[in-house]
């Protein structure tokens, strides 16, 4: 019987790739821990959003290559 923690792991890869979504369409440049502004040429939320939500794939991963939520 799986955890509402196996369930709620799948929550993060939509949730960033929504965040980045949003971030990407208001145009949000909000960026507190840069101090110049071209110092990195991808630099920004949207991005990093993207990244994280790929960081957050393996649950969805596990789902798909059918071992189901929670099972190692």
């Amino acid at each position: 019987m799986p955890l509402a923690a196996d369930y709620l792991s799948l929550a993060a890869a939509p949730t960033f790739a929504i965040m980045a979504l949003l971030t990407a369409a208001t145009g949000s440049h909000d960026m507190i821990c840069m101090t110049t502004p071209d110092a990195f040429p991808i630099g920004g939320m949207a991005p990093m959003y993207l990244l994280m939500s790929g960081f957050h794939l393996a649950p969805w991963l596990r789902l798909a290559g059918g071992r189901g939520v929670g099972r190692q």
